[in-house]
Formats: C-alpha cells, structure tokens, sequence
C-alpha cells in the first residue's frame, strides 16, 4: 500500500476497496488486483492510480459521484462480454452501462432517438478514402444511412439498433479505425491541423504529434477512467483555425528566434509549441498560455504527465467542477507546473514572450473553396456540409473522388466539413462538377461557412431546440436579405454541454425553453449571446436577448448582422470588433431601430 496515505487513510482504503470487491463479486467479477487477490488488497494495475484517488477522497468525507462508482465496481474494458450479451438479447442499457459503453464510444441516446449513437476516433482528422467508404458502409447497415462531421474533426454514426452496435463496433476495427474512449470521461478525439503537410502558412506539420498522442491514449489503460473528459489539440498555425484554446490542452506551433535564455541556459531558436492550458468555452474559459514551451517531440510526454496529475487531483465528487480548469483555479498555474514538472522529474522550458515571433494569420474562409497547397501543382478543395450531415451516397462519391482526383485521404475539420487533398490544377474543374452532381459544393455563402450546429433535440435528450434544422432555417432566411463581406461564425449549441461552442461565435445560440401562455407550457427556442472569437479575437460572447422562440431567431439574426453592416464604424470593422465596442443595451437599440426599419 502507498506509503502516501496515513494509517486512518489505509484503514478506509481497505474497507473501500472491500466494499468494491462485494459489488464486483455480486456481478459475478474476479477480485481487483488479479485472481489471487485479498479482498483487502489494494489493485496494483493500471487502475491503481484512479482507486487510489476514489479511495482517498471517500476516506477524507468526500461523497463519490455515481460515475466513478461504477467505474470502480466493474471497468467497462472489463465489461465487453457482458455489452454483447446485452446486444444479442437486443436491450439497451440503463444508466450505469449507458456510462460504461461510451468508453466503447456508444451514446444511448434515448428518449430522442431509441438508439446508439457512435462517435469515432480519428488523430487530426484524417482518414483514407477506403476508410471514409467503409464508415459509409457501416453507417448504412448498421446505422440510419448517414454520418456528422463534429466540431472535433470526427465523424459520428446515429440510428445505431442495440445489436448491431457491437458488429459496427467490430467493423471499425476492421477499418483500422476506433471508436474506444470517445466518450465518458476519457481524453477525447485529438485534433490538429486540417491542412497539415499540405500548407504554405504552417510552422509544423501536426499529424506526427497528433498520432504519436492517438497511440499513447489507446495503449496505456490508466490514461482512461479520467474524473472529467479531457481535450487536447495541435495547431500547426495553417491557414484553417484548429480552435486549439477551447481544449484542455492546446500546443501551438511558434517560433523562437535568437537570443531566448531558460534559467541562464540558451534555448534553441526553431519551432516550438507554446503550451495553453485549461480551455473549456462552456464554462466561460479559454485555454491560457503558461509561458512555457515545448519541444514537439516531448508533447506526448508533456501532455501525460498533466493527465496524470488531473487523474490525482481532479473532483470526483462534482461533475460540474471536474474539469481540468477547476483544478487551475484552485492551485494556480504555478503550483500546478511545478507538480508536472515534478511527475516529469525536470524543469519545463519558459520564454520570455519577447523572443517569440508573430504567429502566421489564420484564414476563416480558407475551409471552403479551392486552395494552393506547399507542394506546387496540387491544391486543397474545402467542401461545403450542410450543417457537417451527410448521406452514406456522398461519402462514396467523396471517397472516389479523393482516390481519383486527389491523394486519397479526407480531411476532417473542426467547422464541420472536409477537404480533399492533393488534387492536380487539371482535375479541380471535375472535382467541383462531381460535388455539385451530389449536391455538395466548394462554394458557399459567407454566412453559411460559418454555420456550425450540434445534433440538437433530433438526436440528444439534452438539447431544447433543434439546432441542425434552426441554422438552415438562419441560412435560407438570411441569405436573400443579406450579402456579407466578411466572415461571420453563427454557432447554435442545444444545451449547456455547448457542443458547438456558441461562447466562441460571433452570434451564439442556445438552445432554450421559451414558455408561453399561463399553464407553463413552452415552446423551443433559443438565448441569443454576441461577441465572441477564438484566437487573435479570443473571448466570450456575452448574453444579448433571452427566451426567442425559433421561428423568430432568423429574423432576429438578420437584424443583428444588418445592424452591424450599417453602424459599423469602416468597412472592414468586423462583427467581433462592433460586438465589442457596444455596450449591450446601446446594441439592443440599434437593433430595435434596424429591425423596425427594416
């Protein structure tokens, strides 16, 4: 037993672990610790640490959260037997094993679709076409015959029946693909940039690092099991932002000119990653940077010696303050460095700000349309999504296409859509004809590039409105009304979770219960909230109007962006900046005279 607990604290870690062992036996599981443990015995494999933590908590009078009970009567790698047991009779779990088979990537999604959904893993975003055309096959035989792009660069499959889903499961690793941590508390789908390899603006190609991470998480038990989910991104400062300050982790890409020193010691001028830490959008916060850099090829280290320490010290007894962020705002940044660097055993590289040179701008539009790559003749082609859905017929086509007239890999982004890549300048004219032959295109409105929704009430019991069908109604209204000349980014989110980030959007909607009449009957709706950005514009959006009703948010829309298109203060002040500069009341008028106006 750990020499780290005091003789009470080992008495309650006994008894603990005892009452485990009951709940594992009454399921007809072995003991913790291996066959030839004692009911008293402490586990000593990769779920040490996290029994260590639940048992510690429990012994200082903390009440564990249902979740990381069940995590310790039975780990659900443990339970996979079980799960296609539970498939093959055709039921669907209750609430604990709804838990324990999202650490297989499967979501019960009920009541609003009675049935799985299945979100995938996929480092950087990038798959093979053969690939892309085996989740279409997947998500047509098992599935409801169609996938979403997510706002991590993932792909997700819905309508998914109870026993097909270990089949698709199984499918998937065949595909030399996995959906195995994609939910619950696990570090998710890790990110980087889309344009990777590819673009003339990058500092670093992300792809080794984002695998390198991709590989370290699938094959260290311990890593899963965390006390919140937990997000890391790459950005490589392409030309397509990767939204790295909304994740725990963010490494991005600098560089380092002369004359930097780190405690009296030179530090080689090149490209680095600054390390971020603690972004989570949907409790107000972006990633911070922490002044320290990171050598690319120790970011997979890095990363996991901060898991580890928010595997020791993140709440288990508040899931709404479980989040790595909790913890930077207990200890501090300082505190909290020195623990890693003390789980790393060395000192973490710091530099002077002064001696990092300016970052490469991102372009919001370059997602969509055609795009020179680094490598000359060849080109890049974002395809627009309606609201990242597509039918399992359009992702063979964009599978063809990509082995035909590219280099046979798809490109997921975090807007919700995808680039092919690798297409000759003689073959770009056949790609756009092929795309517009399945209703797809590499053009699109400016309004509609920045369109981004999650799955709303149409799939996912939490969300008050539905928000897919909402920012296509936003598109078709506004678009006959309205010519924007500059990027604008509408993020509709159906509930708290804040799925597609509405704290980032220029315009962020969420999803809310508008009531009506004097029974206390509502209708869905929408809080409208403006001014928010990411990056150079980083910052949370702030509450504008509350409790529209759908129908009336299209309109609403309309007038806040003509607002912004007549009373801005030059042409080429953006929506972000005019946002910022009114108070929020002074904004409603506008809008108020604007709207009427019109």
């Amino acid at each position: 037993m750990s020499d780290d607990f005091t003789p009470d604290q080992k008495r309650y870690l006994e008894g603990f672990t005892s009452g485990m062992q009951s709940a594992r036996a009454a399921r007809g599981l072995g003991p913790l610790g291996g066959a030839g443990g004692s009911s008293a015995a402490v586990p000593t494999g990769p779920d040490k640490e996290h029994a260590e933590v639940q048992a510690r908590i429990a012994a200082a009078g903390g009440k564990l959260v249902d979740q990381e009970k069940w995590k310790a009567a039975e780990h659900p790698f443990d339970a996979y037997a079980r799960f296609k047991a539970q498939a093959e009779a055709g039921t669907y779990p209750k609430p604990e094993d709804n838990f324990r088979w999202r650490y297989h990537g499967l979501f019960y999604v009920a009541p609003a679709q009675n049935s799985y959904m299945c979100r995938l893993r996929i480092p950087n975003g990038i798959l093979k076409a053969w690939q892309f055309e085996g989740v279409a096959d997947l998500a047509e035989k098992f599935g409801g015959g169609y996938s979403h792009v997510t706002t991590r660069a993932n792909l997700q499959i819905r309508e998914i029946a109870a026993d097909g889903a270990p089949l698709l499961l199984e499918g998937l690793a065949d595909l030399g693909l996995t959906a195995k941590g994609s939910g619950a508390d696990n570090i998710r789908n890790v990110t980087g940039s889309a344009t990777a390899g590819i673009d003339p603006l990058e500092l670093i190609d992300t792809r080794p690092h984002a695998r390198a991470w991709h590989h370290h998480i699938l094959n260290d038990r311990s890593l899963y099991g965390l006390p919140r989910k937990f997000n890391v991104a790459f950005d490589g400062a392409g030309s397509i932002a990767t939204l790295e300050d909304t994740n725990d982790i963010g490494f991005q890409a600098i560089e380092v000119g002369e004359g930097a020193v780190c405690d009296g010691a030179a530090i080689d001028p090149g490209i680095w990653y600054r390390l971020a830490l603690g972004g989570i959008t949907g409790h107000h916060d972006l990633a911070r940077d922490t002044g320290i850099i990171v050598a690319p090829s120790d970011a997979t280290a890095v990363a996991d010696a901060i898991v580890r320490i928010f595997i020791a010290n993140g709440d288990r007894t508040n899931r709404n303050k479980a989040r790595l962020k909790y913890v930077l705002d207990a200890w501090g940044f300082d505190k909290f460095l020195a623990a890693v660097e003390e789980k790393l055993g060395r000192r973490l590289i710091r530099v002077d700000g002064s001696f990092v040179k300016p970052r490469p701008v991102y372009d919001r539009l370059a997602h969509i349309g055609v795009h020179r790559q680094t490598q000359p003749g060849l080109n890049w082609i974002g395809v627009g999504l309606p609201v990242g859905k597509l039918t399992v017929a359009q992702m063979r086509v964009l599978a063809a296409i990509s082995r035909q007239c590219g280099d046979g890999d798809i490109r997921l982004t975090v807007w919700q859509n995808l680039l092919i890549s690798g297409v000759p300048d003689a073959r770009v004219e056949d790609v756009v004809a092929n795309l517009q032959a399945i209703g797809l295109s590499a053009e699109t409105s400016i309004l509609r590039a920045g369109l981004i929704a999650c799955t709303g009430a149409t799939g996912c019991k939490f969300a008050a409105a539905h928000t897919k069908e909402d920012a296509l109604a936003i598109a078709a209204h506004c678009e006959p009304r309205l010519t924007l000349d500059q990027p604008v980014n509408i993020h509709l989110t159906g509930c708290h979770h804040s799925c597609a980030q509405h704290y980032i959007g220029d315009l962020g909607l969420i999803g809310a219960k508008v009531p009506v009449g004097e029974e206390g009957d509502t209708v869905p709706g929408y809080d409208l909230l403006v001014g928010g950005g990411y990056g150079v514009d980083g910052g949370m959006a702030r509450p504008f109007r509350e409790k529209v009703r759908a129908e009336e948010v299209p309109a609403l829309v309309e007038a806040v962006l003509r607002t912004w298109q007549v009373h801005r203060a030059a042409p080429d002040e953006s929506f972000v900046a005019f946002a910022r500069r009114h108070e929020i009341a002074a904004l409603e008028a506008l809008v108020t005279e604007v709207g009427g106006a019109a």
